[in-house]
């Protein structure tokens, strides 16, 4: 059964924390960071992206980075831009996008839960993107970003949240540039954080949505720390990560889609003819076009959209696996005519969340950047649920989750 645990969140004080709060490390890169936090010092980016403070040429695994990490982190709370809260709450973080609001309820998980897969996974995570993580994680002695979590939706715990957050004014409310609403509640009443944490004990299972490379991280750093500890109990702080913990009907899963850098030395045409033994190709013309079902896809290649529609019998309806449209793409166009075989560490694709619209993808390969590029038809929380359940594994970078959860709103530390 599923564990939360309240604790003492470190959080920044209202005044600031729209200026504070920060899209998480993993969607913009180092020159995006540095952009949005120009002029900014209480931006967590200092932290989450510390290499945005150094030279732009640095290393960005290199070990002043995870230093500047640290040293950031510790200003903040020097300067009151951080405080904890002096006994241990629960949480709860909603988000507004497009009029749809989704709640969340932020609490600690449990690292024996994830080991013992109570926590269900279904994505791979890459060794060097989980590797840096567990850097960061081991030198804050924190777990700066939350991750974001699923679960069967439970009427009583849909109720406790709502007559909450419907009888409580928000400790944080604001909306951020892209539109998004931000809304942040405190629970301090024993009461009713004894009741969301026994609701919990009765929950088989939680999955994670996102943020698997944080996920790992985490629950290895506490796993290190417990070895390491010979005096331990189980009920250290370093037993427990950050998470905010959605119900499974309030999420929704946008595409995840694919760039390449080359075609494998053959030709456009060359390249066309072989996609074809698999799919059906439909010239679209240099409109953006964007796939509308499942087994659908569209690419972009020199200058033009094209329909792929996978042909019976590439794909088995009956797996749970070898139905998902990335499989198909794995399998038909990746591996054998691209020469991709392992998605996690090839450096010559890279993946591009949904919320960046197609024209993402065409702008990175009319750059010169990329070569071709393919989007993906979003797979549903039905899947995610029953592929986690039955024990597989989706391909990396399967699915995308928007709105993003603010990094900074709240923070858990180790000790």
């Amino acid at each position: 059964m599923a564990t939360l645990k309240a604790f003492k969140g470190w959080r920044p004080p209202v005044a600031i924390v729209k200026d504070l709060a920060s899209r998480p490390y993993d969607v913009l890169d180092s020159d995006e960071a540095r952009l949005e936090a120009a002029g900014n010092p209480h931006s967590l980016l200092h932290v989450i992206k510390p290499e945005i403070d150094l030279a732009a040429d640095i290393d960005h695994y290199a070990p002043e980075v995870y230093s500047k990490a640290k040293e950031n982190f510790d200003l903040f709370k020097t300067n009151g831009w951080l405080k904890q809260d002096e006994n241990d709450f629960l949480y709860i973080y909603a988000q507004t996008m497009n009029g749809k609001t989704q709640y969340g309820i932020v609490g600690c998980a449990s690292v024996e839960d994830y080991m013992n897969n109570v926590i269900k996974k279904h994505e791979l995570t890459r060794p060097d993107k989980e590797e840096d993580r567990m850097k960061h994680v081991r030198i804050t002695n924190a777990n700066m970003e939350p991750v974001f979590f699923t679960y069967p939706a439970e009427k009583e715990l849909d109720a406790i949240v709502s007559s909450f957050v419907n009888n409580n004014n928000p400790e944080y409310d604001f909306v951020t540039d892209d539109g998004f609403g931000h809304h942040f509640w405190v629970i301090s009443d024993e009461v009713i954080i004894n009741k969301i944490v026994g609701i919990f004990e009765n929950i088989p299972s939680t999955y994670v949505a996102d943020g698997h490379h944080r996920t790992a991280a985490a629950a290895l750093v506490g796993n290190e720390k417990k070895a390491a500890n010979p005096k331990h109990t189980g009920k250290e702080e370093y037993n427990y990560f950050l998470a905010v913990h959605f119900p499974d009907n309030q999420l929704t899963i946008i595409d995840y889609n694919r760039v390449v850098k080359d075609l494998n030395g053959l030709s456009k045409t060359a390249f066309i003819d072989r996609l074809t033994s698999g799919f059906e190709v439909v010239n679209k013309g240099s409109e953006i076009y964007k796939p509308s079902h499942l087994h659908e896809y569209s690419m972009y290649l020199d200058g033009e959209w094209y329909a792929l529609t996978a042909k019976n019998g590439t794909y088995d309806d009956n797996d749970p696996i070898g139905v998902l449209d990335v499989t198909i793409l794995t399998h038909q166009v990746l591996e054998p005519i691209l020469g991709i075989d392992d998605l996690r560490r090839s450096k010559r694709i890279d993946f591009v969340g949904g919320i960046r619209g197609l024209g993402e993808l065409k702008k990175r390969v009319d750059s010169g950047e990329m070569q071709v590029a393919f989007a993906l038809y979003p797979v549903s929380m039905a899947q995610l649920i029953h592929i986690a359940d039955t024990g597989n594994i989706m391909p990396p970078k399967t699915t995308w989750f928007e709105p993003k959860l603010r990094s900074g709103l709240i923070i858990h530390t180790l000790d």
